[in-house]
């Protein structure tokens, strides 16, 4: 059968970049990375990621960082019957400005905007996780 011209927008394997070794390793201790698009995997895709949370992570993910594009970033629960009870709890950060988010949340943060450390101190059941940046690829400042 000849290959669908439009196969190459649908992505169903794991194709995140090559992250360092240390990273992979930390981010296993409490989380499972589902899928990655960025302009390297599909050309002219803004990046997005997708992950589910398990536990909590005795060492923070990311830390204080900025972009040049906006992102919105999301946490919801997995309990389809209680979708804004997170069953955790996350500590975000928005410049100096801490956060605990405890329900289902999306959160926008402009271009230029610092963010995290973000820190899971309690995780009762597994926590989907987005990311999306405007831009084609995902490039922190410090």
């Amino acid at each position: 059968m000849a290959k669908s011209k439009y196969a190459k927008y649908i992505v169903t394997d794991l194709k995140a970049p090559a992250f360092n070794p240390e990273f992979i390793a930390r981010y296993a201790k409490f989380a499972s990375r589902i899928l990655w698009m960025d302009e390297n995997v599909v050309p002219g895709a803004f990046q997005m990621n997708c992950s589910w949370y398990l536990k909590p992570n005795a060492d923070h993910l990311g830390e204080s960082h900025k972009h040049d594009e906006g992102e919105i970033i999301g946490f919801f629960s997995s309990d389809y019957q209680k979708p804004y009870d997170l069953g955790a709890e996350i500590e975000f950060w928005l410049e100096d400005e801490k956060f605990m988010i405890t329900k289902s949340a999306m959160i926008f943060v402009p271009p230029g905007m610092r963010h995290c450390p973000l820190i899971l101190h309690r995780v009762d059941r597994p926590v989907f996780h987005f990311s999306v940046l405007t831009g084609g690829i995902y490039a922190q400042k410090n």
